[in-house]
């Protein structure tokens, strides 16, 4: 009997403050919005927890290993390459991407019109149907930075099974 599950799950986190001047780009979509995610890469909020899913699924390190801040070649990176990445070393790994679940938490911007462009680009990006991509969006009621529109954070968590 082999010690290795035939799958596994993974989750992902992560976080940016929102600034003026940054376009707002959500799972490989571009949001309207007078604020986006800052930070080092296009700062895809939603496709670098994707790809933590993925790797954390795979067993491997986060995308800070595979894609340091520091690197001063990586600044405006899209964030589509990093997913890619991320599920092109699980599949080195011997693991093949069952499904994505994400949740954006957020007051601002409002995507619920766009939530189905955002599955259909995460399951493009990820080589997946758009039916193994759950995307959805909530509030944190007005509370902490989240809450009071200064922040976007997203979970996700995957489903991987051996090859």
């Amino acid at each position: 009997m082999s010690s290795t599950p035939p799958f596994r799950i993974g989750l992902g986190y992560d976080i940016h403050p929102l600034v003026g001047g940054r376009p707002c780009i959500l799972g490989g979509v571009a949001i309207p919005s007078d604020v986006g995610p800052d930070g080092h890469s296009d700062a895809d909020v939603l496709l670098h927890a994707a790809a933590d899913a993925v790797l954390g699924a795979a067993g491997l390190r986060d995308i800070g290993y595979y894609f340091p801040n520091t690197d001063p070649g990586l600044k405006g990176l899209d964030s589509a390459r990093i997913l890619e990445r991320a599920i092109r070393e699980a599949g080195a790994a011997g693991w093949q991407l069952g499904n994505l679940d994400i949740v954006l938490i957020g007051e601002r911007p409002k995507v619920m019109a766009y939530v189905e462009s955002i599955r259909a680009s995460v399951a493009r990006i990820a080589g997946i149907q758009p039916n193994q991509v759950g995307i959805k969006a909530t509030t944190n009621e007005g509370m902490d930075s989240i809450g009071q529109g200064k922040a976007l954070a997203v979970q996700a968590v995957c489903l991987v099974f051996a090859k």
